[in-house]
């Protein structure tokens, strides 16, 4: 643990204050713990590299057998999503993700903004209609977020690490940038928890404190947890 978990965050300082101030971070100290992370990044990067290598044969296999199901389930459609997200520093990459909506699902999304729980930058539904039959098991175990080992073989992701984002990092307030200061991972802190956070603002919070705490143990236990969500309790991202 890097600083003191209590002083990351500002709290309002009284009745009149914006209810956005509630989880303002004090900009200096997790740009402080970013810097930090930053100076020793070539010891997570060299985690991500072995941890990819140790698993790839595992995960081909699965991912053979997973594209089968997905191509039974609609062999008109391809197997593979590919989407523009924000990685370190605000720079923009093609995350991969197996296919587990419906061809149309970002022409659907439009229609379905007004029903999302998160109302701000993320989108978030209980009950997406665009997932299809084999997605919903897929995103419930984090299946379909198996091809992101060739963006983190890329340097694009890490392992762990706050989740990529598809909106614009000029669209967010500067202190949910601070995420972007380090790489997004295929799992991470909230991705893990039972009742995960439906608003951006409390997911940005919850990163900024991963950031913060940044460890290579820290992040062993965040495997082993997304490893419990995965075969003990799906729940899905």
């Amino acid at each position: 643990m890097l600083l003191d978990a209590g002083s990351t965050f500002e709290k309002p300082a009284g009745p009149d204050t914006d209810a956005s101030n509630d989880i303002q971070p004090k900009l200096s100290i997790v740009q402080a713990a970013a810097g930090s992370t930053l100076k020793g990044a070539w010891r997570y990067r060299a985690f991500d590299l072995a941890f990819v290598l140790f698993a790839a044969p595992s995960v081909v296999l699965v991912l053979i057998f997973i594209a089968l199901i997905v191509k039974l389930d609609d062999p008109r459609s391809p197997v593979f999503f590919r989407q523009t997200r924000y990685g370190r520093d605000g720079k923009p990459f093609q995350m991969l993700k197996v296919r587990s909506m419906v061809p149309n699902a970002d022409q659907i999304k439009v229609a379905l903004l007004a029903q999302s729980a998160d109302k701000g930058a993320g989108f978030k539904l209980e009950r997406d209609p665009r997932v299809t039959r084999p997605g919903r098991f897929l995103r419930q175990t984090y299946l379909d977020e198996l091809p992101q080992f060739w963006n983190v073989l890329r340097g694009e992701m890490a392992i762990v690490g706050p989740r990529a984002n598809s909106a614009n990092p000029m669209d967010l307030e500067p202190w949910q940038r601070l995420r972007l200061s380090v790489r997004p991972g295929i799992t991470g802190s909230w991705q893990t928890m039972r009742d995960k956070p439906k608003d951006f603002q409390e997911r940005c919070r919850i990163d900024l404190d991963y950031i913060r705490q940044k460890s290579l143990l820290g992040d062993l236990r965040i495997l082993f947890r997304t490893v419990n969500v995965m075969l003990v309790r799906p729940t899905g991202l």
